[in-house]
Order: C-alpha cells, then sequence, then structure tokens
C-alpha cells in the first residue's frame, strides 16, 4: 500500500511549484489541489478497495491536522471530493517532506543548479549555451524538468570540445563517467544532437549522428569494409584473395586510399543489409558486401570502386521487406549510381508458406514510409501489396531456408 501522505504533500508542492503563483505571475487566484483519484485511480469507483480508501482519508486527516491542506467532501458520502494546499505553508510542507521523506525542495534544486552553472559555466561554447538556457529558466522561477542529466550533458560537452586527442568512444566514456558503455548507452544521442544543433550541421542522409563527434577526435571504432566470395582487392602492391577465406574478410577503411584494383572472379556482386544474412548467404557465383543499413560515405566510395573495375557483373542488393529495407535500396541506386536489383525481395517472398510464420504486421510509420514508395515505379507493386495486405518480412530467415535448402540439395546428392 502507498504512503497517501507523501503522495499527497509531493503532489500538492510540485504543483505549486509548477505553477504561475509559485512565479508570481498568476491572473487568477486558483487553489493548488489534487483529487484522490489522481492518488489511487480507483478511488471513486465502486470496485476500489476500501483498505486503500480508507488509508487515503486518514493520510488527508493527518496533512490537514498538521495544518498543509485542507479538503472538501464530496456530497453526504464518506468520499473527499478534493485535498488543497494551504499556499502559505509550501516552505512548511517542502521541509516536512525533506526530513521524513528526503524530498529535494525547490530552493534546494536551485542551489543545486547554481553549482552546475558555476562548475561548467564558460568552459566551453556548447557547453555555455547549455548553461545559458538554465540560467534563462531560473530566471523565471523555473526548474528545468532534466537538470540532473543537463549536468552529464554538460559534463561530456566541456571533456569532448577540449579533446584534443585520438581517441575511441568507449576511452571517452572511460575518462568523462568512469564507464566505458555509459556514454553510449545513456547520454550518446543526446550529445550528439546537441552538438550538431549547435554547429547547425544536421545529419546526411546516410550519415550516422555520432558521425559529428569525430570534429572532435573521437570515433566509435574504425569503418570496415566486409567481403565474402571470390574477390581479389589489390592493395599497397599486394593482393588480399577474399575467395581463400569461406567466412570472408574484413579490411578498415583506412586503407581504401591504397587500393589499386578489386578484381570479381564471380558474375554477380550482392549487397547484404543485416550481418547475419552476410553471414548466412554463400553461392558461388557471387561475391557478398556487408552494407549493414544506409551506405556510408566509406562503403560509397568502396562500391563505386567496385563498379569501376567490374561493370560488366550483376549488381543485386539483398535486405529486409519492409519501408526501411526498401529505403535502403533507394539509397543505395542513388549514391553509388549503380543499378543494384532488389534480390529475394518481392511478393513471392511475402506470400511463400514457408515465411508465413514470420511474416509481421506494419506500424504506422510503416503505412507512412510504403504510401510514399508506392508513388515510386520501382516499388509501387510490392509496396502496394505490403499495404494491403499489412506484412513485412526481416531478411533473416531468407537467407536462412535458402541456405539450408541448397546444403539439403548438396547433401541429397551425395
Amino acid at each position: 500500500m502507498g504512503n497517501y501522505e507523501e503522495k499527497i504533500l509531493i503532489t500538492l508542492a510540485e504543483k505549486y511549484r509548477r505553477s504561475k503563483k509559485d512565479s508570481g505571475t498568476n491572473v487568477t487566484a486558483r487553489r493548488t489541489r489534487v483529487l484522490p483519484r489522481e492518488l489511487y485511480k480507483k478511488y471513486n469507483q465502486n470496485d476500489g478497495d476500501l483498505e486503500q480508501i480508507g488509508a487515503l482519508n486518514q493520510a488527508a486527516l493527518r496533512c490537514r491536522e498538521l495544518g498543509f491542506v485542507t479538503y472538501e467532501m464530496q456530497g453526504f458520502s464518506s468520499e473527499i471530493q478534493a485535498i488543497y494546499l494551504v499556499d502559505e505553508q509550501i516552505g512548511a510542507v517542502e521541509a516536512y517532506l525533506t526530513e521524513r521523506y528526503q524530498y529535494e525542495s525547490k530552493s534546494a534544486k536551485i542551489k543545486y543548479i547554481e553549482g552546475i552553472l558555476a562548475k561548467y559555466g564558460g568552459k566551453s561554447p556548447a557547453a555555455e549555451r547549455e548553461c545559458e538556457k538554465l540560467r534563462q529558466a531560473l530566471a523565471k522561477n523555473r526548474i528545468p524538468a532534466k537538470y540532473l542529466q543537463t549536468e552529464e550533458l554538460l559534463q561530456a560537452l566541456v571533456f569532448i570540445e577540449q579533446n584534443e586527442k585520438e581517441l575511441f568512444l568507449r576511452e571517452a566514456s572511460v575518462l568523462i563517467y568512469g564507464d566505458s558503455k555509459y556514454l553510449e548507452e545513456n547520454m550518446l544521442s543526446l550529445i550528439c544532437r546537441t552538438l550538431r544543433d549547435f554547429r547547425n550541421q544536421p545529419c546526411e542522409e546516410g550519415e550516422l549522428e555520432d558521425g559529428i563527434l569525430e570534429a572532435y577526435h573521437i570515433i566509435r571504432e574504425k569503418r570496415r569494409i566486409c567481403l565474402k566470395g571470390n574477390v581479389e582487392v589489390t592493395m599497397a602492391g599486394r593482393t588480399l584473395d577474399a575467395g581463400a577465406c569461406s567466412d570472408g574478410i574484413e579490411f578498415f577503411a583506412g586503407d581504401l586510399e591504397q587500393i589499386g584494383r578489386i578484381l570479381v572472379k564471380a558474375g554477380s556482386f550482392m549487397t547484404v543489409e543485416n550481418y547475419t544474412s552476410w553471414m548466412r548467404m554463400k553461392k558461388k557465383d557471387t561475391v557478398f558486401f556487408y552494407l549493414g543499413g544506409y551506405a556510408d560515405r566509406v562503403q560509397r566510395t568502396f562500391l563505386k570502386m567496385v563498379f569501376r573495375d567490374n561493370p560488366q557483373l550483376t549488381y543485386f542488393h539483398f535486405g529486409d521487406m519492409d519501408a526501411g529495407g526498401l529505403y535502403i535500396h533507394e539509397h543505395l541506386c542513388r549514391v553509388t549510381g549503380i543499378p543494384f536489383q532488389m534480390y529475394r525481395m518481392s511478393e513471392q517472398e511475402l506470400t511463400d508458406p514457408r515465411f508465413a510464420a514470420c511474416l509481421h504486421p506494419l506500424t504506422q510509420t510503416d503505412r507512412i514510409r510504403l504510401e510514399s514508395l508506392e508513388k515510386q515505379d520501382a516499388y509501387r507493386e510490392l509496396a502496394a501489396y505490403m499495404l494491403q495486405q499489412n506484412v513485412k518480412l526481416e531478411q533473416e530467415i531468407i537467407s536462412y531456408m535458402e541456405q539450408d535448402s541448397r546444403e539439403g540439395k548438396r547433401r541429397g546428392g551425395k
């Protein structure tokens, strides 16, 4: 059973501090109140727990005896209609909550925020802008809703903007928060959005949000090129033969400038959206390239090299059959100039009984994006079918079934 005394007083205190009465800008004298159903939703319902209702009533009585609240009863019943704060007692209420329930009063929060400003104000450009937002809130007698998160943001901004060393993302996280994963798991998106907004540098299509950190010498990890199949890459006078490795090869993107020639000894070249499918796929006359989503700058450069050296190949893209997967294909063709055909991305897969249990319904976002794709010739029929049947399909089950079927035929032929 909840502590209704604490709930009543905290709810009223927070409402008062958010009101115009606290800042002295109110025009009408409205009383600060809380309805019992805000504290126990079944308070006015026939199936409400009488023990809960009684506990709430007793808590309201205690708060009234302390001089913190008044309340009105509902008609001739034993139910409370509304509980009202005695505004003049707001300071005493907060002191009582602090002493009894470790509540943080508004004055304590203001003092804490002033400490944040003293510590981070003026330390770096983007951090100073965030500090100014805090100052403006305090000037209006308001407490920013996420001031604790703002402190963690400021901590990171000051470090990042002052950083001059080449760091990996998890190294930066350790240096900022003392935890190698905290930055990535809790703060990365907010930090990157803040820096991009400050620099007026929005994400380009296909660019990762945290790419902005490269301007501050921080990278998530070195980008890699993943290849599998019968292909040779001549680099710095030496030849890497991916065909010698059944599971393919990977090399860092920093070596792209040393590539002289890419020789594909197969009839087709296929980009694959997801890593699991890339690992699974094997076809003797096809070279596979792991894409991982929208093609980034490094991948675009490499793919253009492949096309430059092997224009005679048939180019395929294999991805998820959802709105995102189709947009990835559209983006891939547009930014590389390569005529990628869609592989196993058709109505046939969506109607294949082997995949029926893996179909998923569309989200509202899916429908909006598919309706836009439906206007393009390349996707009209598939998008229309997906919308009509309310289905989408991930590629992993297709790559698994295809490879399993191929291996079954080989075993059967022996």
